[in-house]
């Protein structure tokens, strides 16, 4: 089983989902975590969590679509741990609108954490990898970015689309500083964000459908890829983008 003993882990929307069961799993493996969200409500207990299984983590709090507050954390890391190995870019919102009620105010926002957020953390802790002599960056998009997009999400569709074109970029420019750059696609994932619409039974048996394993993904899906692609045995992956979907339909 692949280690990351003492390497130092930072993902950001850690507070809940995905990016908290990606904090834990990467603790497990002997990480020390540094967890971002922008509230500190379910970052604490995040951190909480990964204390109360013996590992180490330290809470964050900051808006990763403000440069400022993005530079002021990663001077904090750098100064606290002196390095950071892998960085994930997990924070994200989906405001659900159909295109002509989509508020222009939650379009900027959406755009603004999804891909601007993206792209100002692989820059600031980018930097960091390169004095250090490399390092993992992985792009947490979704199969909405991929060719059949998702209804109602025409923002979050843009801001997905974005992050996997973002992530062949700048996987091919950090290369030569043997910084990795890969992102995960996930399909339907059974957390906080899609707990409304699993109420449906009509929109679950919808999903069903479309996916050959005949069942909605965990977070544990999503972090089992996520280890490997931070790990040595994908050294030679670089601006990949990677379903995990369960083999869904795309249309």
């Amino acid at each position: 089983m692949t280690t990351f003993q003492d390497q130092v882990v930072l993902v950001t929307g850690a507070g809940r989902g995905i990016g908290r069961a990606l904090a834990e799993g990467f603790a497990a493996r002997g990480a020390r975590l540094a967890v971002n969200d922008i509230t500190p409500g379910g970052l604490d207990e995040t951190v909480a969590r990964i204390a109360a299984s013996g590992f180490t983590a330290k809470a964050f709090v900051a808006d990763v679509a403000s440069r400022m507050a993005v530079h002021a954390m990663i001077e904090e890391i750098r100064e606290e741990s002196g390095r950071i190995d892998i960085l994930i870019n997990n924070a994200g919102v989906e405001p659900h609108a159909s295109l002509l009620e989509l508020d222009e105010w939650d379009w900027d926002r959406t755009l603004a954490v999804n891909l601007k957020g993206a792209f100002l953390l692989t820059q600031s802790v980018g930097r960091l990898m390169v004095e250090q002599g490399g390092g993992v960056i992985l792009n947490i998009a979704s199969i909405a970015g991929r060719a059949h997009g998702l209804k109602d999400r025409a923002a979050y569709v843009a801001s997905k689309t974005g992050l996997i074109g973002f992530t062949r970029e700048a996987a091919r420019e950090l290369a030569a500083y043997n910084i990795r750059v890969n992102a995960v696609c996930p399909g339907v994932i059974e957390t906080e964000m899609t707990a409304a619409l699993r109420q449906d039974p009509a929109v679950v048996a919808r999903w069903l459908e479309d996916i050959p394993l005949h069942r909605l993904g965990s977070p544990a899906d999503v972090v089992g890829l996520a280890l490997f692609l931070c790990s040595p045995e994908a050294a030679y992956l670089t601006g990949q983008a990677i379903n995990v979907d369960g083999g869904k339909v795309m249309s």
